[in-house]
């Protein structure tokens, strides 16, 4: 049985910074995508960034520059690297992982089979 489960977020000030991180059970990090979502009140799920089994990151252009994704395949664990935070980025956020195969199109929700409970993120101005 899969299971992601998400850790990391709070509340910070505008320009602060968080680290998020997701453990994984049940699943190996060799093939597939792993990637980190978020939603707001009020609005739809959306990708913030992806990685693939070799390391290859993409992100969304709200968040280039700012987040950093990254995995460690041996202790299964998924990370968001959050800089120079917005309020905009207040959410709840997802991780999420699919297997054998990444999404043909980058971040594709409806592609990704296993997600986390979701840690929120608040951030002030």
């Amino acid at each position: 049985q899969v299971q992601l489960v998400e850790s990391g977020g709070g509340s910070v000030q505008a320009g602060g910074s968080l680290r998020l991180s997701c453990v994984a059970s049940g699943l190996s990090f060799n093939r597939g995508c792993r990637a980190w979502f978020r939603q707001a009140p009020g609005k739809e799920r959306e990708g913030v960034a992806e990685i693939s089994a070799s390391g290859r990151p993409t992100y969304a252009d709200s968040v280039k520059g700012r987040f950093t994704i990254s995995q460690d395949s041996d202790k299964k664990t998924l990370y968001l690297e959050m800089d120079s935070l917005k309020p905009e980025d207040t959410a709840l956020y997802y991780c999420a992982a699919t297997f054998p195969f990444c999404p043909y199109v980058p971040m594709n929700s409806r592609s990704y089979t296993y997600w986390g409970q979701g840690t929120q993120v608040t951030v002030s101005a």
